[in-house]
């Protein structure tokens, strides 16, 4: 039969048709964390603060910049080096990012006033994940906007979930698990404060979206969530701090999500003065560890919130602790340089530096080294320890660094990046 110009646009249309359906896939092969890099605040959803890259001995400065505005949350790294760091800018710039190997700026967006406390997070195609007044957004490598979902507040948390989806949990208790792709929620809104009665408060506004923001970084009363979320990727479960209005004593709180579900599974007061640090989980999910206000570091059992063992530190720990092999190194500004064994139902200090007063968070990397950032003089220096004895094996000044740290985060190849909290970031590549 001859062809006909109706019959061959017809097959060209089908051919076409099929071939896109070919290149199609129901595979989502950009996946969340850990991986290489520092893909959230504390590495990974456990906020172990502990990198798997073998840990470089002798490191060097290659560069560091200023970026126009305080640092108030970690840096995070993403698989190819791209760094992401979240501030508050007189040009409005509000989320940066900068190449590992040369420090020049990939893209700077503006963003809401509260973003520099806001937490980002990064997946393996460095898609980024940050929030701020009222939203969580997304954007791509380049910077471009990918989607926006409207929250209560300001995500202060934000993780992945064990199905690779975002979690993020805003200071004033609202929490949401959103799709990477579209935003969407994939469950229902859950409240840590619980939803509010109309029929007993019937003109009840709703709460500006930066209240109790500058109380988080204490734990203060104002901050009703004032932390990371700690995640156990295989059951679902998950753990946060809230400190209800009127109680004395913040909570730690054990959720799970799963079936397009969030729901509470057990709350237990115990964070006296408020919490200090965000939850971490040890590497089994059996455990979670927390700081308080009252200079106290905790083991909780997850399967039902008793505290196993308790810990007076003798100063309050800030950031998260630092999780391997059953080592935990606390963090603050507070204290001094420690290494606590956790040994089931008791718990005792490994090793201590007095000589080395903590200015922000060690972490550990594979091979048994630290880092962590002292002043020595009149200078902050990165000191390197070995996790195993605390005795420093290298130490490189931070030229010009003043205060204190908000972060140290270890990229794909060992290279070291600090952020300042006046907003400079320092990045030391191995030399070995």
């Amino acid at each position: 039969m001859p062809s006909t110009p109706l019959a061959r646009t017809v097959v060209l249309g089908v051919a076409g048709l099929l071939a896109l359906t070919g290149c199609g896939t129901d595979v989502d092969d950009i996946t969340p964390g850990p991986g290489t890099g520092w893909p959230v605040a504390f590495h990974d959803a456990r906020n172990s603060g502990t990198s798997p890259v073998t840990g470089s001995r002798a490191l060097a400065l290659n560069w560091a910049r200023p970026i126009g505005g305080p640092i108030a949350a970690p840096v995070t790294i993403g698989p190819d080096g791209q760094l992401f760091v979240t501030t508050r800018t007189d040009s409005g710039c509000a989320i940066f990012s900068f190449q590992m190997r040369t420090g020049r700026k990939r893209f700077c967006n503006n963003m809401g006033p509260s973003a520099v406390h806001a937490a980002t997070a990064v997946d393996s195609a460095t898609n980024v994940y940050a929030g701020d007044d009222g939203g969580m957004y997304s954007y791509n490598a380049l910077g471009q906007p990918r989607w926006r979902t409207p929250v209560a507040g300001v995500p202060i948390s934000a993780q992945f979930t064990g199905d690779g989806n975002v979690l993020s949990v805003t200071q004033l208790g609202q929490v949401d698990v959103l799709s990477r792709q579209t935003g969407d929620r994939m469950a229902a809104t859950f409240q840590l404060l619980g939803e509010p009665d109309p029929l007993r408060n019937a003109n009840l506004s709703r709460p500006p979206d930066g209240q109790g923001l500058d109380d988080c970084a204490v734990g203060g009363p104002q901050c009703s969530v004032a932390n990371v979320s700690a995640v156990d990727s295989d059951s679902g479960r998950f753990y946060a701090t809230v400190w209800r209005p009127g109680e004395g004593t913040a909570e730690l709180v054990a959720l799970r999500y799963g079936d397009k579900e969030i729901r509470e599974e057990w709350r237990a007061a115990m964070l006296t003065g408020g919490s200090a640090t965000s939850p971490s989980l040890s590497p089994d999910g059996s455990t979670v560890y927390v700081g308080d206000n009252a200079n106290r570091l905790l083991a909780v059992d997850t399967s039902d919130g008793h505290t196993k063992w308790v810990l007076d530190l003798g100063f309050s720990a800030r950031g998260a602790v630092s999780v391997a092999d059953g080592l935990l190194i606390p963090a603050g500004d507070d204290g001094h340089l420690m290494a606590v064994r956790d040994n089931g139902d008791t718990a005792e200090i490994a090793w201590e530096r007095k000589d080395l007063a903590l200015r922000g968070r060690p972490v550990q990397a594979a091979g048994g080294t630290g880092y962590t950032v002292s002043p020595l003089g009149d200078t902050l220096t990165l000191v390197t320890f070995d996790t195993a004895t605390g005795k420093t094996v290298d130490s490189d000044e931070l030229p010009g660094a003043e205060g204190t740290t908000e972060s140290t985060s270890i990229g794909a190849e060992g290279e070291v990046v600090v952020a300042s909290k006046i907003g400079e970031l320092f990045v030391f590549k191995p030399e070995e």
